[in-house]
């Protein structure tokens, strides 16, 4: 086994006005909201916020780089809930919980199922995900 069921790792950091931009752009995410500071500021969100795409990516990306020292990690099924606005330039805690592990002899790998979330600076959630995930051999 890979990981066992039980097992937490997090990360906390900070997501800057200009890289929340440069995400959104690359994703071809024109939201004012993630560009427009001034405009963000005379919303209900008071100020620019971080796109669920990129809020997604940071959790695989945290997810596939903890277990990439452990085998090949392939993600198999990965879902996401926004429950609120992430706020840019504020800590963020990203946050994942290792539910079930299977044995898959089969595949070469483990099947590994988690729960995943972003926490706010006051703790609150805004984003949890769902991820199964292949942790195999490396040749």
């Amino acid at each position: 086994m890979r990981t066992e069921a039980g097992e937490t790792f997090a990360t906390t950091r900070r997501i800057s006005f200009t890289e929340a931009s440069a995400f959104a752009t690359l994703a071809g995410d024109h939201n004012p909201l993630h560009h427009d500071a001034a405009y963000a500021a005379g919303t209900r969100y008071k100020g620019p916020i971080v796109s669920g795409p990129q809020m997604a990516a940071q959790l695989m990306g945290f997810l596939a780089s903890h277990f990439a020292a452990r085998g090949a990690v392939i993600g198999h099924d990965i879902s996401f809930r926004f429950h609120l606005p992430l706020a840019v330039d504020q800590d963020v805690t990203l946050e994942w919980t290792v539910d079930t592990v299977t044995p898959a002899p089969h595949l070469a790998s483990d099947v590994v199922v988690l729960r995943g979330r972003i926490l706010t600076a006051d703790r609150k959630v805004a984003t949890s995900a769902k991820a199964r995930i292949l942790i195999g051999d490396t040749p």
